[in-house]
């Protein structure tokens, strides 16, 4: 007898849950068939389900639908680091994120979760010197998400952007792994200099609400950046800064602060 291959959605957990999700609601609210069946149950693959949302959200009449979805398949194709880092950010998300009750939801709705991805596109395309249509994706990712990260930032997996409103990440800026900001953050230079002038993120940071973080500078693994604080200098690893410039006020409190996602001084 033929052995039985499993199906894309049985070697990938994540799209089998987003499937089962999107039929769920499908049946508790019938008139979001329509998009739901578009955007999740009428493809194959998590990859060509991010790429077609990914290419709705970002088309314009300069740029149709149709070219940038055929640009998301080929980087998918090319870069499956891609799509790994989708699903990485996806599952941060939900395990971050209280408002966050479906793996489904990101895909759908977030622009957090929109705009990042939208984000690796566009620094695939700047990877491959396509350095035009790199800023075009850019562009519409500040227009249609209020998120302006240049293509050639470095940022890893595992991102949480929490409402994602206001969100600035300068060219030089490098992301570690695991970081969870939220809105109204920017990674930004101190000046007109054209080196390597943006910060330095390490791995499970939280960064807080309306913090600045400024210049050359390195944000220790596993920091705190407390909410409306301005980083001037460098924060060592596993420490809590707060202020305006920002200083040392204590401990990180936890081993992982961006997984634990707790914002007051005192925890």
């Amino acid at each position: 007898m033929a052995k039985v291959q499993p199906s894309l959605t049985e070697i990938d957990p994540v799209w089998h849950r987003i499937c089962e999700e999107a039929e769920t609601a499908i049946a508790d609210e019938p008139l979001m068939g329509g998009l739901i069946h578009a955007g999740v149950l009428h493809h194959a693959t998590f990859e060509r389900a991010l790429a077609y949302r990914l290419s709705m959200k970002l088309a314009s009449p300069e740029m149709s639908e149709q070219i940038l979805r055929e640009i998301a398949d080929a980087a998918y194709a090319e870069a499956p680091a891609l799509p790994t880092a989708a699903r990485a950010d996806l599952v941060a998300i939900y395990d971050r994120d209280p408002a966050c009750h479906r793996f489904m939801q990101p895909l759908l709705y977030f622009k957090g979760f929109q705009a990042v991805q939208s984000y690796r596109l566009g620094h695939w395309l700047w990877k491959n010197d396509r350095r035009d249509l790199a800023y075009f994706v850019q562009m519409r990712v500040s227009e249609i998400f209020g998120v302006d990260i240049h293509p050639a930032a470095r940022i890893g997996k595992g991102i949480m952007i929490d409402h994602a409103h206001s969100i600035v990440v300068g060219e030089t800026a490098v992301v570690g792994d695991n970081v969870s900001m939220l809105h109204s953050v920017t990674l930004g230079g101190t000046g007109k200099e054209d080196d390597d002038r943006h910060p330095k993120i390490g791995n499970g940071v939280l960064i807080g609400a309306g913090a600045k973080v400024l210049g050359n500078i390195t944000v220790g693994h596993c920091s705190r950046i407390a909410a409306g604080s301005v980083v001037l200098e460098d924060v060592p690893p596993m420490k809590t800064v707060a202020g305006v410039p920002a200083r040392i006020v204590g401990e990180a409190g936890c081993a992982q602060p961006s997984l634990a996602m707790h914002q007051l001084l005192g925890e």
